[in-house]
């Protein structure tokens, strides 16, 4: 058999400095997953190295315009960043890229078919949060702002995992994304409006009473608003039950393990919703551990069943 590469056995002692570069941006994304997505971490442990790899680069790169929108630049300039994070992508530019995040992920877009429009919707639903002030007038509103930043992550996570229907699979990611970002919605009420954000809808405010700022009118109305966004938020997991399905059993566990995680948040809102008003509610990481665990073993008995 012929090959246009060349053989490693030709020169054993020649160290492949392309890979060796594309490995160490890959261990700088893993690292800023590491530090900063413990709930994300614990989710893609259960996949294959080079599907973790990826999803860590993609992380990486959400990561990069999220800290764009919430740093203290003016607008204008998180606008300028956006768009040059935007431009900087490796399929859009001629260079070969130099950064380590970009490095990675010019590698997954080489191994993974990655659907490019989900960039551009993270991109657009990160600037909505790089305004001075953040609000939605209606709940489809907030819902068209989730499905870009978290549910693009969503299907870029489908084009990693690979799947038997496409169509739907994207649709039901879609939807997941929306699910989880609700959750995280809830649970940081208070940590977003201290950065001036409220993602509250408008009109859901005015139906239990709320004023524009939640915090500054009566906690009991801000109580049930929030039991009623619970119970919406359910909703949508509804939605994309059937996700698990259309994924193999390693990327089925990963989507189950994160979703878990995220659902046992919105238990405890749902129980007791004042918790939200007292600091963020989060999971140990034996309980992450634990539920990661679940998971495989749930997948994996019912690939033995099937």
């Amino acid at each position: 058999m012929t090959t246009n590469r060349r053989s490693l056995a030709e020169n054993p002692h020649e160290p492949n400095t392309m890979n060796m570069r594309i490995d160490a941006a890959y261990e700088f994304c893993e690292e800023i997953v590491r530090v900063h997505a413990r709930n994300f971490a614990y989710g893609i442990a259960v996949l294959p190295s080079d599907q973790r790899r990826a999803l860590s680069a993609i992380y990486a790169y959400a990561r990069r315009v999220d800290d764009i929108a919430d740093g203290d630049l003016p607008r204008a300039e998180k606008l300028a960043l956006l768009a040059r994070a935007w431009l900087t992508l490796p399929w859009r530019r001629a260079a070969a890229p130099d950064d380590p995040v970009l490095v990675a992920l010019d590698d997954v877009n080489r191994r993974f078919e990655l659907p490019h429009d989900a960039f551009d919707d993270l991109i657009n639903g990160v600037e909505a949060d790089a305004a001075e002030r953040v609000a939605f007038d209606t709940f489809e509103h907030l819902v068209r702002y989730c499905r870009q930043v978290a549910g693009s992550i969503g299907r870029l996570s489908v084009a990693v995992f690979g799947t038997r229907d496409v169509e739907v699979a994207m649709l039901q990611a879609d939807d997941l994304g929306v699910a989880l970002q609700l959750t995280n919605i809830l649970r940081d009420v208070v940590e977003d409006r201290e950065r001036g954000r409220v993602y509250l809808p408008r009109e859901d405010l005015e139906r239990f009473g709320c004023p524009t700022d939640p915090l500054a009118g009566p906690a009991v109305a801000l109580i049930e608003l929030i039991r009623d966004t619970a119970e919406r938020n359910r909703e949508w997991y509804a939605r994309a039950e059937g996700l698990t399905d259309l994924l193999d059993t390693r990327a089925a566990a990963c989507v189950t393990a994160m979703t878990s995680v995220y659902e046992r948040i919105l238990d405890r809102i749902e129980r007791a919703p004042q918790e939200v008003l007292r600091g963020r509610i989060a999971l140990s990481d034996a309980a992450k551990s634990d539920i990661t665990r679940a998971a495989i073993a749930a997948i994996a008995a019912e690939g033995e069943a099937a």
